[in-house]
């Protein structure tokens, strides 16, 4: 399931990375060559800019990259680790249930009633991607929390950072 939600969204981004550098090479085409702007690209293009930082974000999610601060966690035993790494995952499964799911859908409700400026749709089909992001998200710290229950996820010991400090010149 893991290797087709990547897919997806690695699909997804590069299309919307895709169109955005269509748009703006049509943006300066129409300013620079045709002396007449084609406002509504720059519109779309702030649009797909922002899908295609949402869908890197739940790559990110998937693999478990998200921001930490490592050199503190790395400090406790393995087992410390495994259940920081489980409560960072139940957190982030809430975040975006909450944050990007409910809060999502009751924005795209609300906004489906405004218009763009230039591209005459409402604003709402725009945010949908967040209650989208939101359910994989959640999909990912799902797959996540069962990859570390399963020991598909390894944690280093206290000793092995003390042995990297060593390999890296530290005490002797």
């Amino acid at each position: 399931m893991r290797k087709v939600l990547n897919k997806i969204i690695s699909f997804l981004g590069g299309l919307s990375f895709s169109i955005m550098v269509l748009l703006v090479c049509w943006q300066v085409f129409t300013r620079y060559i045709l002396n007449h702007s084609a406002t509504w690209t720059e519109e779309l293009t702030s649009y797909l800019f922002a899908w295609m930082a949402l869908l890197g974000a739940s790559l990110i999610t998937g693999e478990r990259g998200h921001m930490n601060i490592p050199v503190i966690v790395e400090r406790f035993n393995a087992n410390t680790q495994r259940i920081i790494a489980l409560i960072t995952e139940v957190l982030i499964f809430l975040f975006s249930l909450i944050i990007l799911v409910y809060g999502g859908i009751s924005i795209t409700k609300l906004a489906m009633g405004q218009m763009t400026s230039s591209l005459d749709v409402p604003i709402g089909l725009f945010y949908i991607i967040l209650p989208l992001v939101g359910i994989i998200n959640m999909l990912y710290s799902i797959l996540n929390i069962i990859d570390i229950k399963n020991n598909k996820i390894t944690f280093s010991s206290k000793n092995s950072l003390v042995e990297a400090a060593e390999d890296l010149g530290g005490e002797n």
